[in-house]
């Protein structure tokens, strides 16, 4: 998988030709939701995605299955991409990208750790909030709008 992405960041329009594609199939609308997890530690749980050649690190999420409510979405996706059981506690963030792709994301709360990733995934980590990694805009303006509802405190030093 690793080659896989690998492949992806070097020619990331295969990607972009393959949503394009994606789309004729689609209804007017997809949507996507992505889940934010902070630990007491100031630290966000991120996900190395095959499929995200621009940014590879993001937040753990997915599609929206036909006749799935999002908050089922969010907590299936963690459930498969990382065997994480999760609570999705309530939507911090929304947005339409591509035209017609509504993101929608989570605050969400950990039962549990971090299993088997699937194949989708590289890697994982929990990253603080102070260092973290070039995202796509959907993914840091959540974790933005999670830091301030949680209004986590900065360390003093």
């Amino acid at each position: 998988m690793r080659r896989l992405a690998t492949f992806f960041q070097k020619a990331p329009w295969i990607i972009a030709f393959a949503r394009i594609i994606w789309r004729f199939g689609q209804a007017k609308f997809s949507a996507g939701v992505v889940g934010v997890v902070i630990d007491d530690e100031r630290r966000v749980l991120l996900v190395e995605h095959v499929f995200h050649p621009y940014a590879p690190w993001g937040l753990p999420g997915g599609w929206i299955d036909r006749g799935e409510s999002p908050a089922e979405a969010v907590v299936r996706e963690f459930r498969e991409e990382l065997m994480l059981t999760i609570q999705a506690e309530q939507i911090l963030h929304v947005d339409l990208a591509y035209n017609n792709h509504l993101d929608l994301a989570y605050l969400c709360r950990a039962e549990g750790n971090v299993g088997q990733l699937s194949g989708e995934l590289l890697d994982y980590a929990w990253v603080s909030l102070d260092e973290l990694p070039r995202l796509q805009r959907f993914h840091y303006e959540a974790i933005q709008s999670a830091i301030h509802l949680k209004q986590v405190p900065r360390e003093i030093t």
